[in-house]
């Protein structure tokens, strides 16, 4: 087998963070014990976000400059996919603007389908199979009130893993597959159902948990001692220092498991977490990450010297750092469609999709590919037969052009109260790009007050609406003024 591995990673936490005193004293009429648990703040994806989006949002931060052409395959995990019956997969790559003829799959129905999908990955670049990127992002609804609630957050995690520029040795894995149930959620429900917490803990992680991990260490020839980054997430207490001490790794080894500012993020959180430990690794690191759900996998990882001149990414840090505190818990309700809102009429409209139309625009909803003049250079959004340049009207002269990275910034704006938003005021306005073409834009992640022309705005992957009646969410792009 060749030397396979890591060759760059990603990762995304939503800007909202969702102060869980705010949550916890809102729900203290009913469950007082709650306050013991109202510390720190968990990530809450905005209205708009949803574990496409924010894979989506992993992976561009993940390929940045990479040679998209190169990737050959791609997997999503989540255990929150938003659709049953259409290839989740399929739209992160189309938003990403990866090539058609790929392979893709969708990975889901276990906390560990992060772990599970990078694994496979590695197995197939091994078989040299070329470059695979692994997305992993979930947004899990909880109960209000409930622990899980405070527990939970929403983020995502990429890697594109192959032969050639590793950072990240692949070492070799061991996987435990057990049908021990800490948790299920069955079709159709919302909710997850939980079993006793000491159970989870004595019977499934101090049980499971060490069997993968020394399984891995007895494969690979590594020793526990040996290990300088461990990662297993998880949010019962003593869980990680007591499958550590099991298998002889030290314990200043053990990873943060980010539940104090992010919280846990379920399938993807085990990338999340190696995502993180990547951002500050050096040479000769030992990383092992551990994911557990019905068994547990275990990976083993040793970093190289090309660590030190890769481009690091925005990252965990970099989310970490554009945060924005929330402390009104009804709106993480009403975003989280705990709560039923008012729409009022102008909320009332049908949002039937023509998926035929959808279909021949594609690469202009989900890639926001425009097109550029081949005669006189002009770029243009949408793109057209008839060239919009002044002294061109060239006719069928435009190649593809893509937009979503360009530089770009307001012309005018509107922040719109008679408009329906699920967070108003409805903020849109014209978007120019540095390079031409321009489009009239909704905002998003945006405070009110903050935003004027001539501002420079960044384009995310966002959902445009929802169609109620028949399940179907579409996704366009939209602006993000940059503040800071």
């Amino acid at each position: 087998m060749g030397q396979v591995g890591i060759t760059s990673f990603g990762a995304y936490i939503p800007r909202l963070r969702l102060n869980r005193k705010a949550a916890a004293d809102a729900n203290a009429w009913f469950n007082p014990g709650g306050r013991a648990a109202g510390k720190g703040e968990r990530a809450m994806a905005n209205w708009d976000e949803d574990s496409i989006t924010m894979a989506v949002a992993a992976a561009r931060d993940c390929l940045g400059n990479f040679d998209r052409g190169t990737i050959t395959s791609i997997a999503l995990a989540s255990t929150t996919l938003p659709f049953s019956d259409r290839q989740n997969a399929g739209l992160v790559a189309a938003a990403c603007e990866l090539s058609e003829n790929i392979a893709s799959s969708d990975v889901t129905s276990s906390l560990r389908a992060g772990t599970s999908a990078l694994l496979s990955a590695l197995n197939g670049a091994a078989a040299e199979q070329g470059s695979a990127l692994v997305v992993a992002a979930d947004h899990r609804k909880a109960r209000a009130a409930s622990a899980q609630e405070l527990r939970f957050g929403d983020a995502g995690a990429a890697f594109v893993v192959g032969s050639e520029n590793i950072i990240a040795k692949f070492l070799g894995a061991n996987s435990v597959t057990v049908d021990f149930i800490d948790h299920f959620r069955g079709e159709g429900e919302d909710f997850d159902y939980n079993w006793e917490e000491r159970w989870i803990r004595d019977e499934g992680y101090a049980a499971i948990v060490p069997r993968a991990v020394q399984g891995a260490l007895d494969k690979t020839g590594v020793a526990g001692a040996d290990i300088t980054r461990f990662i297993l997430p998880g949010t019962l207490r003593g869980v990680q220092q007591k499958a550590a001490a099991a298998c002889g790794i030290p314990p200043e080894a053990i990873r943060d498991t980010l539940a104090a500012n992010v919280g846990d993020s379920g399938a993807a959180h085990s990338l999340l977490m190696l995502a993180h430990a990547l951002e500050d690794a050096k040479p000769g690191d030992k990383i092992l990450v551990a994911s557990f759900g019905q068994g547990c996998d275990a990976l083993i990882f040793e970093v190289t010297e090309a660590i030190a001149s890769f481009a690091k990414p925005s990252g965990v840090s970099g989310s970490l750092k554009e945060r924005k505190e929330e402390t009104n818990y009804l709106k993480f309700l009403a975003f989280n469609d705990l709560v039923e809102l008012e729409k009022g009429m102008r909320g009332e409209k049908d949002n039937k999709t023509a998926l035929s139309v959808a279909y021949r625009k594609r690469d202009m909803l989900l890639s926001l590919v425009g097109g550029k003049c081949t005669k006189c250079g002009t770029a243009q959004f949408p793109r057209t037969r008839i060239c919009v340049g002044p002294n061109c009207g060239e006719v069928d002269s435009q190649a593809p052009y893509s937009f979503a990275d360009r530089p770009a910034k307001i012309l005018s704006w509107s922040a719109d109260y008679l408009t329906y938003s699920m967070d108003p005021p409805q903020h849109y306005g014209m978007v120019t790009f540095d390079e031409g073409g321009r489009f009239l834009a909704d905002f998003t992640d945006v405070d009110l007050g903050t935003v004027d022309s001539g501002m420079e705005v960044r384009m995310v992957f966002r959902i445009k609406d929802f169609d109620e009646k028949r399940g179907f969410r579409r996704y366009f792009w939209k602006a993000v003024p940059i503040t800071g």
